[in-house]
C-alpha cells in the first residue's frame, strides 16, 4: 500500500508552503505525497536513539545532525527554491556543508540520512526515496527494519548505491561517510516490543 496522493498536479516548493500546517506531505518530482500519521512509539524510539548518540558523536565538530520534521530541499540544478518540486523530511540526516543550512530547512542533500521504516511508508522509502537520495548525491542512505531487526545500508559510489550491506541490529555499526558515528544498537533493540 503506497502513500495517499495530494492530487495529480505538479507542485513546487511555492506551493507547499501554502498548505495548511495540519497535514503534512512530501514532494517527489512534484508529486505530493501525504505523510501518515504520526509514527508509533517504538518507531519514534528508534529515530529519537539514533538521534540522540549522533549528536552526542558530533559535539564540537562542524557537521550537524537534524531529526524530522526538517524540509530538506533537493533542487534538480540550481533552481529558486519556489521551483524546486522535490522535499522531503528524513528521519535523521546530518549535513557537513553549513552552506546547506537556512532558516527553512536544508537545501541540498544531506551526506548521512536515516529512514526508520514504517508499515505505511516502507515502500515509499525503500523505492522512491532510494532513488531520490541516489539521485541527489547522499553519500550514505541507511534503512532500519524494526520488525525485522535488520539495517539496510547504501553507501554512494560513482553516483549510484550499489549492492546494500544487511546488518543485524546488534553491536555496533559505524557511519561510513562520517566515521566519528558509531550507533550503538544493544540497549536500543532490547526495548522493541517483541510484536513490533
Amino acid at each position: 500500500m503506497g502513500l495517499a496522493l495530494k492530487d495529480t498536479q505538479h507542485h513546487c516548493y511555492s506551493d507547499y508552503l501554502t498548505w495548511p500546517d495540519g497535514v503534512r506531505y512530501e514532494l517527489i518530482d512534484g508529486i505530493a505525497y501525504a505523510m501518515s500519521p504520526a509514527p508509533d512509539l517504538a518507531h519514534q524510539d528508534v529515530v529519537g536513539e539514533i538521534y540522540l548518540q549522533v549528536r552526542l558523536a558530533l559535539q564540537g565538530k562542524p557537521c550537524r545532525a537534524f531529526i524530522a520534521p526538517v524540509d530538506v530541499r533537493l533542487p534538480k540544478q540550481d533552481e529558486a527554491d519556489e521551483r524546486v518540486d522535490t522535499v522531503v523530511q528524513p528521519d535523521v540526516m546530518v549535513v557537513c556543508d553549513s552552506s546547506k543550512l537556512d532558516r527553512r530547512g536544508i537545501r541540498g542533500a544531506p551526506d548521512w540520512v536515516v529512514e526508520v521504516l514504517s508499515p505505511s511508508t516502507s515502500g515509499h522509502d525503500q523505492i522512491k526515496k532510494r532513488t531520490i537520495y541516489e539521485r541527489h548525491g547522499v553519500r550514505e542512505y541507511w534503512l532500519i527494519h524494526p520488525i525485522d531487526r535488520v539495517l539496510t545500508v547504501y553507501r554512494l559510489v560513482n553516483a549510484e548505491y550499489g549492492k546494500p550491506e544487511i546488518y543485524e541490529l546488534r553491536g555496533e555499526t559505524r557511519v561510513n561517510v562520517l566515521p566519528d558515528i558509531v550507533i550503538q544498537w544493544d540497549d536500543l533493540a532490547a526495548r522493541l516490543p517483541v510484536d513490533y
